[in-house]
């Protein structure tokens, strides 16, 4: 396993921008898929989207293709998460999370991953 730690979060006003970084610690790193997923208030964990371990393939939820752009450097260990044009339903809480998915469709199921941050707030206002 690997340990995770987010960051980035914050408040913003709808139409802005936020990074995300999800650091890992970990020599094995590069060899995971990495996941971010939301969880807003009463509402259980979303997949928002993942990258392969090789960076060859990425997903994402409709909800945020066209707004948001995962990307990872595997020589510093990270994760990032760009979220342009933010709205006000983005609200929640983020996960970065590290797994092996067997197949591309399980990218987009959080029980596939394994090891999981402790999450990061953000709050779009409208």
């Amino acid at each position: 396993q690997v340990q995770l730690v987010e960051s980035g979060g914050g408040l913003v006003q709808a139409g802005g921008s936020l990074r995300l970084s999800c650091a890992a610690s970990g020599r094995t790193f590069s060899s995971y898929a990495v996941g971010w997923f939301h969880q807003a208030p009463g509402k259980e964990r979303e997949f928002v989207a993942a990258i392969s371990s090789s960076s060859s393939d990425t997903y994402y939820a409709d909800s945020v293709k066209g707004r948001f752009t995962i990307s990872r450097d595997n020589a510093e260990n990270t994760v990032y998460l760009q979220m342009n044009r933010l709205k006000p339903e983005d609200t929640a809480v983020y996960y970065c999370a590290a797994g092996r998915p067997r197949y591309s469709g399980r990218y987009y199921y959080a029980n596939d991953y394994d090891s999981w941050g402790q999450g990061t707030q953000v709050t779009v206002s409208s």
